[in-house]
C-alpha cells in the first residue's frame, strides 16, 4: 500500500506521498531526469508521451466526470414526468436545476480552498459517495414532498463540487504542453457524452421500469464504482512536479486572500471566466429545456399527443436530444482543440480566439432553431446540431488557458471561482429565470398548448443574446492575454516574487510581471 493510503484523510498535501509519480524531480519520468527516452519527459518539440498509469489515472477520471454529467441531465431527462407526478409550472421546474447549481457553486470554494493544500483523492472519494448516497434518497420522496426532492438535488452539489475542482488539477500535474492540452480533451469529452447519456439512460430506464423514479437508481451504483477505482487506482502526484526542473524548490502554497489578490489582478482569468460564464448560462438554459421544448414544439405540429395529467409523457425528444448532445459535443471538443493547437503555430492567442468563435458562431443557429421550431421539428435538429457543435469548441480550451494562467499552487481555488462565477451569473439562475419568463408569457395569453410553446420559445432565444456576450468577453481575453511561451511553468517560491520558467530543458528565472498568474 501506497504512502498516502495511510495518511489522514485531510492530511497536508506537502506530506501525501503516493509513492512515486510520473514528473517528480529525481525520479524516472521527471524533468529533472535527462534520459529523453523516458516516457514523461518533454521532448524537443515540447511534446510529451503518455505513461500507460498516468492514461489510466485520466481514464478514471473521464469516467467519473462521464458519471457526473449523467446524474446531473438524467433529470432534465425525465423533466415532463416530474412535472405531472409533483404538479409544478415551469417555474418550479427550474428551480430543481437551479437549487443544485447553487449548492454546487457555494461548496466550489471550500473543495477549492482543500484541493490546493489536502490529498484530492480522499476528497473526491469522500463527495463522490455521499453524492451517491444522496441521490439515491432522491427516487423514494413522495408526491407531496417536493421540497424534499429540491432539497436533496442541492446537496447532490457536495460530490460534484469535490470532483469538478479538483480533477482538471490531477490532469494538469500530470501532463504539460500539447500533451495537457490532449488529455484534457478528453477529459471534457465526457461533459457532452455523459449529458447526452443523461438525456437517454433517463428516458430509456423509464420507459422500461415503467416509472421515472428508476431513472434517478442508476448513477448511485455507477457512483460506488467510481470510488472504488479511485482509491484502488489514482496517485496524488505532487503539485506542479511535471512542470518543475529538478533543481527548483518545491511548490508552496501561499495564502487563501493572496491567491485571490492574484487571481483578481489577472485580467485573462477574470474574461475566459466571463466567456465562460456566458457558455454555462446557454447550455444549462439548454440542457433542462430543451426536450420539453422539442416535446412542446411537436405537439403544436400534431406529430406526439399532448403530455396529460395522469399520462407517461413521450421520451422521443430526450433521447433524439440526447444523441445529439453527445455527438456535438464529441464534435465540438475535438475540433475546438485542434483548431486552437494548429493556430498556436502562427497566433499565440488562439485559444481565446477560437473561444470567441465558438460562441459567435452559435449565437445565430441557435436562434434559427427556436424560430424554426413551428415550422419544421427537422430544421430545428439541424440547428441545434450546428449550434451545439459550436458552443462545444469551448469546453477543454478555456480549461487550458486557466492551467496556462494560473500558477500550480492556486489552480484548484482558481477552478473553484471559475465555478462560482460561471454559476453564479449563468446556469443557477438561467433554468429558473427561463422557466420564469416562460410562465409569466404563458399567463398572459389564452391557455393553449400553443401558447405553452410560444412562452417557452420566446423565452430561450435570450440564449443567443448571452452567447454573443460571451463571445466579446473572450475576444477581451484574447486581448488581455500575454501569451506563455512554450513549456510555461508558472511556480510560486517562497516570496512568491519570482518564478522559474524552463523552455527546452532551459530554465530562467524572470520577474512575476512579465507572466499571468
Amino acid at each position: 500500500m501506497s504512502g498516502s493510503d495511510t495518511a489522514p484523510f485531510l492530511s497536508q498535501a506537502d506530506d501525501t506521498d503516493d509513492g512515486p509519480v510520473p514528473g517528480t524531480p529525481g525520479l524516472p519520468g521527471s524533468l529533472g531526469n535527462s534520459k529523453s527516452e523516458d516516457p514523461e519527459v518533454p521532448d524537443r518539440e515540447g511534446l510529451q508521451r503518455i505513461t500507460g498509469f498516468s492514461a489510466l489515472i485520466v481514464a478514471v477520471l473521464c469516467y467519473i466526470n462521464l458519471l457526473n454529467y449523467m446524474d446531473r441531465f438524467t433529470v432534465a431527462g425525465v423533466l415532463p414526468d416530474i412535472e405531472q407526478f409533483f404538479e409544478i409550472g415551469d417555474s418550479s421546474s427550474g428551480l430543481i436545476q437551479t437549487v443544485f447549481i447553487s449548492s454546487y457553486m457555494v461548496l466550489a470554494p471550500v473543495f477549492g480552498y482543500l484541493g490546493d493544500r489536502y490529498n484530492r483523492k480522499y476528497l473526491m472519494c469522500g463527495g463522490i459517495a455521499f453524492w451517491s448516497l444522496v441521490t439515491l434518497g432522491s427516487s423514494f420522496i413522495p408526491r407531496e414532498r417536493f421540497w424534499l426532492l429540491l432539497l436533496t438535488r442541492g446537496l447532490v452539489g457536495v460530490g460534484e463540487a469535490s470532483y469538478s475542482t479538483i480533477a482538471p488539477t490531477l490532469i494538469a500535474d500530470l501532463f504539460v504542453a500539447d500533451q495537457r492540452s490532449r488529455m484534457l480533451s478528453v477529459f471534457y469529452f465526457a461533459i457532452p457524452v455523459g449529458s447526452g447519456l443523461g438525456y437517454i439512460a433517463g428516458s430509456k430506464v423509464k420507459d422500461v421500469a415503467g416509472d421515472w423514479h428508476w431513472a434517478l437508481r442508476v448513477t448511485p451504483g455507477l457512483g460506488v464504482v467510481a470510488v472504488l477505482l479511485l482509491f484502488l487506482v489514482v496517485r496524488e502526484p505532487p503539485r506542479g512536479a511535471v512542470e518543475r526542473h529538478s533543481d527548483s524548490p518545491p511548490l508552496n502554497p501561499t495564502s487563501w486572500w493572496a491567491d485571490l489578490r492574484a487571481l483578481a489582478r489577472n485580467p485573462s482569468f477574470i474574461l475566459s471566466s466571463l466567456g465562460f460564464t456566458a457558455v454555462a448560462f446557454v447550455t444549462g438554459s439548454l440542457a433542462l429545456w430543451a426536450p420539453a421544448f422539442l416535446l412542446r414544439s411537436r405537439v403544436v405540429l400534431g406529430e406526439t399527443p399532448p403530455c396529460l395529467p395522469g399520462d407517461s409523457c413521450s421520451s422521443s425528444d430526450s433521447l433524439i436530444f440526447g444523441l445529439i448532445t453527445c455527438l456535438t459535443g464529441v464534435l465540438g471538443v475535438g475540433l475546438g482543440v485542434e483548431i486552437s493547437r494548429r493556430l498556436r503555430r502562427s497566433n499565440p492567442r488562439a485559444d481565446p480566439l477560437v473561444c470567441a468563435a465558438g460562441l459567435l458562431g452559435s449565437a445565430p443557429f441557435l436562434f434559427l432553431s427556436l424560430a424554426c421550431a413551428r415550422g419544421s421539428i427537422v430544421a430545428t435538429y439541424i440547428f441545434i446540431f450546428i449550434g451545439e457543435t459550436l458552443l462545444s469548441m469551448n469546453w477543454a480550451i478555456v480549461a487550458d488557458i486557466l492551467l496556462y494562467v494560473v500558477i500550480p499552487t492556486r489552480r484548484s481555488t482558481a477552478e473553484a471561482f471559475q465555478i462560482v462565477l460561471s454559476h453564479l451569473l449563468g446556469d443557477a439562475g438561467s433554468p429558473y429565470l427561463i422557466g420564469l419568463i416562460s410562465d409569466r408569457l404563458r399567463r398572459s395569453w389564452p391557455p393553449s398548448f400553443l401558447s405553452e410553446f410560444r412562452a417557452l420559445q420566446f423565452s430561450l432565444m435570450l440564449c443567443a443574446f448571452v452567447g454573443a456576450l460571451g463571445g466579446a468577453a473572450f475576444l477581451g481575453t484574447a486581448l488581455a492575454l500575454t501569451p506563455p511561451p512554450a513549456g510555461l511553468l508558472c511556480e510560486a517560491g517562497p516570496t512568491d516574487d519570482r518564478i522559474v520558467v524552463p523552455q527546452r530543458g532551459r530554465s530562467t528565472r524572470v520577474p512575476v510581471s512579465s507572466v499571468l498568474i
